[in-house]
């Protein structure tokens, strides 16, 4: 069992994002998830994840913010409480629109690499 705050775990920079990205692993393989990774990804206002796909699904869950989504060429406003799915190989990015971070939550298998 793990019972964290996710400010307890440190940030690092999304790999395939520039500056005012950041991710947090919550819940991963180290801690013996069997099927899934639970991530919470931080967007600055105007920073994005670029374009991209890959062979994994995930689900993401809007903490707080605002942003926008383009997901297989269809747009989706972010706001919190929304929720957001991703299938896999279909084209993605995410975008903070706002004037605060955008944080959301961001689930994918476990054997997905890190961002």
């Amino acid at each position: 069992m793990k019972s964290i705050h996710y400010t307890d775990i440190a940030p690092h920079q999304l790999k395939v994002a520039g500056p005012g990205s950041s991710i947090r692993v919550l819940i991963g393989k180290a801690d013996g998830a069997a099927n899934f990774c639970m991530r919470v990804v931080e967007l600055a206002p105007g920073a994005e994840i670029p374009s991209h796909q890959h062979p994994w699904e995930h689900e993401q869950f809007i903490h707080s913010g605002t942003g926008e989504a383009v997901i297989g060429g269809e747009r989706i406003r972010m706001v919190p409480g929304g929720a957001v799915f991703v299938p896999s190989d279909v084209e993605h990015q995410v975008s903070n629109t706002g004037t605060e971070p955008l944080v959301f939550v961001c689930l994918v298998p476990n054997f997905a690499p890190e961002m």
